[in-house]
């Protein structure tokens, strides 16, 4: 298996406290399960197994890997090339995100990164090469210079904030994410 990172890495630590077993044995599972197709084996860790779909979807992406892991991991894929500059902003969010509370799943797509609790609370994607969006749900609440209604960006978030920088990671968008968490 390869490396995790840090946000990776203490959701495979969630994921044992919850459920105790490692990531390790939940990767076996799934692998014995004999279903290749990432959408079939998340209706079967979630289905039969009762994995949440953040949990279901880590072990998914970490049971089809090789050994060597050849498949690319897809936050490593997000902030490759261009976007490798972006990374420090990414990793300053999930530091503090992390601390809201032990329940934090990652939900790793092609092109961002859900962060769930009951449900997806917020979406981190780098959108440019000198550009990393996060989106918050925040339903109901009025738009703001900074806190923009999500428009076009995605429908599954009510607002975005634009970060250029890591000392955009502030105070006050902390405190959008932990309403955004509270609310979820």
């Amino acid at each position: 298996m390869s490396k995790l990172d840090d946000a990776a890495q203490k959701m495979a630590e969630n994921l044992e406290k919850k459920t105790g077993k490692s990531l390790a044995e939940w990767v076996t599972i799934a692998r014995q399960s004999g279903i290749e197709k990432h959408g079939e084996l998340l209706k079967y860790l979630k289905g039969e197994h009762g994995l949440t779909h953040g949990y279901a979807n880590m072990v998914s992406h970490q049971s089809r890997k090789s050994d060597d892991g050849d498949e690319p991991d897809l936050v490593e894929a997000q902030y490759s090339g261009a976007k490798s500059d972006l990374k420090p902003i990414y990793d300053a969010i999930l530091n503090k995100v992390n601390g809201f509370g032990g329940d934090i799943e990652l939900a790793p797509k092609k092109a961002y990164v859900s962060l769930r609790r009951n449900k997806q609370f917020a979406i981190v994607q780098p959108s440019t090469k000198t550009r990393v969006d996060v989106g918050i749900n925040l339903k109901g609440d009025e738009p703001t210079d900074r806190l923009e209604a999500s428009g076009s960006f995605n429908s599954m978030v009510s607002h975005r904030v634009r970060l250029t920088a890591v000392d955009q990671v502030d105070a006050e968008l902390i405190s959008w994410l932990k309403e955004a968490y509270d609310r979820s």
